[in-house]
């Protein structure tokens, strides 16, 4: 994991100009700040950093590896309703999860949907999740084709135990911001056409689309929950 560098006031400063930034474009897309939900993304940050940056107000916390999320989870100052989960699940992990997030980001096939399925309704609950999209078709990548959202999501829909609540997605590295925008605008589009669908077991209400580098521009094209890690926490060393 990352070295603790920073101290409280680093990250309440840092804190303090992502949301600024989050502001302002808002505004710019004449949309209200309010409406734009920021997650702080944790992966390799210790648990007392990851704190400070609760106490200086983020309310939202991403994790990405089942493990590491349940060696840091007693140690944190907020618990399962303020943690999505976004990284890439594998089913035999959802258990682990199941208790700690209340939301999994990350749902690209049936199959992991009816594992959070079925362990949610043994553990007497309903999961949030949001389906994740490779709107740029990449073969590293997780999620989606974008030709075959509607499919999943009709399959998913008749799933006791979860509730479709959002998209997702990481899209391509671009060298021109055009080309980024060019991504958001499409994963916008399939945002705003799956939303006017009719969902049995959910409702679609969150575009979880840009990261650091480019948060501001996906709030300017449409998303609601920007995921913030390098910007906030400073880069960090992910071998595992």
């Amino acid at each position: 994991m990352m070295e603790n560098h920073w101290s409280r006031e680093d990250i309440e400063r840092r804190v303090c100009e992502i949301r600024q930034t989050v502001e302002q474009s808002a505004l710019a897309a004449g949309r209200r700040p309010e409406e734009i939900h920021l997650m702080a993304v944790t992966k390799t940050v210790p648990a007392a950093v990851v704190n400070y940056a609760w106490e200086a107000g983020i309310t939202l916390f991403g994790e990405n590896r089942a493990q590491e999320l349940t060696e840091k989870y007693e140690d944190y100052a907020f618990k399962a309703p303020n943690i999505h989960f976004i990284g890439t699940l594998q089913t035999n992990k959802v258990r682990q999860i199941i208790g700690k997030v209340s939301c999994i980001e990350s749902v690209d096939s049936l199959h992991l949907a009816q594992e959070i399925s079925k362990r949610a309704l043994a553990a007497g609950q309903a999961m949030d999740i949001f389906l994740e999209v490779n709107i740029g078709g990449e073969a590293s990548k997780g999620g989606v084709l974008p030709g075959e959202l509607e499919r999943l999501l009709e399959q998913t829909a008749l799933l006791l135990g979860v509730r479709v609540r959002g998209l997702m997605c990481i899209p391509p590295v671009c060298e021109k911001e055009e080309e980024t925008r060019r991504y958001f605008d499409q994963m916008y589009k399939l945002f705003v056409d799956t939303k006017h669908k009719k969902i049995d077991n959910g409702n679609m209400e969150y575009l979880s689309m840009g990261m650091s580098a480019d948060y501001g521009l996906a709030i300017r094209h449409g998303s609601n929950l920007v995921r913030v890690g390098t910007a906030l926490f400073g880069k960090r060393n992910y071998q595992n």
